[in-house]
């Protein structure tokens, strides 16, 4: 989702007040509800018919391609689009997009960084710390714990556009966060920055996830919703394929492990005979083997010896994300 400063500002007038991420109270209110939303552009059906649900406290996952839904979605519960069809409650209230005050429990880190490049880091936070409706001595500590937090305190007066894509990310994660909001959407935050940058990023997000801020994320990067999230959803051309824990997801799959051997002379004959026992692809000079339930790995490594192949050959690894995506789409995810 590409979000300008003005979108960015937009939600901050509607979360002008100091919110809290612990909640020393029980509550059974879903942080937020998706009921069969439907949004489309022209022709071209974004998302269709989506439910989902987000206790408070999860870290939860939104895990596609570009074009998949993902932005829309963020859109839609920032409360920057409305739907077609379809309702949102955010903390056991409707959100509505008329209302800039249902929104106020929201924190958005949009796709493409919404910050001032022309002013310092600190001049950033000010201007949305003061549209969040902090002042004085309170916004100025907030500002300095920002600031330490993402490590830029030595950079607070210089402009934003001295800074490096993963310091722009950086600040842009902080300043959504001022306010403390209940819910964070984080749009693909990590999208063109260097390695240190992103696992900053994911430190903090843990950090705050850990005191119980609850967080939506959305990724294209298998490895990502792997390390940070509790509950994942799957989700391709607008509707969810898939939606669990990750070893809820994986217990979806008709395999329970994937045998990988390069794709040359040598293996030709074992290849012509692995598709009558499982599923076999074959990408980037490897062969993927992912056996049915009922083919005994006795048997298949018999056949390899028969055939005398060496062990050194095969590697033997559990199911991923990947894995289980392609199965779903029956494709690569599109870049």
């Amino acid at each position: 989702m590409t979000m300008t400063s003005g979108e960015a500002i937009a939600l901050a007038l509607g979360s002008n007040r100091s919110l809290h991420w612990r909640n020393p109270t029980v509550t059974t209110v879903l942080m937020l509800t998706l009921d069969h939303l439907t949004k489309r552009y022209g022709t071209l059906t974004a998302l269709d018919d989506i439910s989902l649900t987000i206790k408070p406290g999860e870290f939860f996952g939104l895990l596609g391609p570009n074009g998949a839904g993902k932005s829309t979605l963020m859109s839609l519960v920032a409360g920057l689009r409305a739907p077609e069809a379809g309702r949102i409650t955010l903390n056991g209230k409707p959100l509505s997009v008329a209302e800039a005050s249902s929104r106020a429990g929201l924190g958005l880190v949009p796709q493409s960084v919404a910050l001032y490049p022309e002013l310092s880091a600190d001049q950033n936070l000010r201007i949305f710390g003061e549209l969040y409706g902090l002042h004085g001595t309170l916004l100025k500590t907030r500002i300095d714990e920002a600031l330490v937090a993402v490590q830029l305190a030595d950079r607070r007066h210089d402009q934003v556009k001295t800074f490096s894509g993963g310091m722009q990310r950086r600040l842009n994660l902080v300043a959504a966060l001022l306010h403390r909001p209940k819910l964070l959407l984080c749009d693909e935050p990590t999208v063109g920055i260097d390695p240190q940058s992103r696992n900053a990023i994911f430190d903090f997000l843990e950090a705050r996830a850990r005191e119980g801020l609850t967080v939506i994320y959305s990724t294209h990067y298998m490895e990502e919703a792997t390390r940070l999230c509790s509950r994942i959803a799957i989700i391709d051309h607008g509707r969810i394929l898939a939606l669990g824990t990750l070893d809820e997801l994986l217990a979806q799959l008709p395999f329970e492990e994937e045998i990988r051997f390069p794709a040359r002379e040598e293996t030709l004959a074992l290849a012509a005979q692995l598709p009558a026992w499982g599923e076999f692809i074959t990408a980037d000079g490897v062969h993927r083997f992912r056996p049915r339930a009922d083919c005994k790995l006795s048997e298949f490594f018999a056949l390899t010896e028969s055939l005398g192949l060496p062990p050194r050959l095969f590697t033997s690894q559990r199911p991923t994300l990947e894995a289980l995506f392609l199965h779903l789409t029956g494709r690569n995810l599109r870049e």
